[in-house]
């Protein structure tokens, strides 16, 4: 059994203290998260496998099908990695990140845009979607540029050219 999912339950007698059940609470949290981010890896490993068969549309079907269909599950795909990227930031540091979130939220509501634009999707729909990209947009550059500075990091500039966190 790994160290990390080792439980120290209080000996027989002694009650479980509150430092106790937090630390039963991070073990359990910890068990859950690896078994979703198998899940998320296996998803992705189907979903790339289908993608790659759904290439034959390419030769059996009108190309313009054929590609969009590579390009909306291409898309849908690099939405099931932002999502692995932010249930890893919570394995890892107990937390999310404001910034992580809106990414993935952002990656998932542009696939929705494109394949809805690709299958001619109502314009209302297209219009209502697009606003919600540019809210989210805006979040997501109020996020960076109001995010909490650490004491390490508050004296540092960003050199030019590299993107923000």
């Amino acid at each position: 059994m790994p160290a990390w999912l080792q439980l120290r339950f209080p000996k027989p007698g002694r009650e479980a203290g509150p430092s106790d059940l937090a630390a039963i609470w991070e073990k359990g949290t910890q068990l859950v998260l690896s078994l979703l981010i198998v899940t998320i890896l296996v998803g992705l490993a189907g979903g790339v496998m289908k993608t790659f068969i759904g290439l034959r549309l390419l030769w059996t079907a009108d190309l313009e099908i054929g590609l969009r269909h590579l390009i909306v599950s291409t898309l849908t795909l690099l939405a099931v990695v932002e999502v692995l990227k932010t249930t890893l930031a919570y394995f890892s540091e107990g937390r999310v990140r404001v910034t992580f979130i809106v990414d993935t939220v952002l990656v998932v509501m542009l696939t929705e845009v494109i394949s809805l634009w690709f299958t001619g999707g109502e314009w209302e729909k297209l219009a209502l979607l697009a606003g919600i990209l540019l809210t989210l947009g805006l979040i997501r550059v109020v996020a960076v540029r109001f995010s909490p500075a650490q004491p390490a990091q508050a004296g540092q500039t960003q050199p030019p050219g590299l993107s923000l966190p």
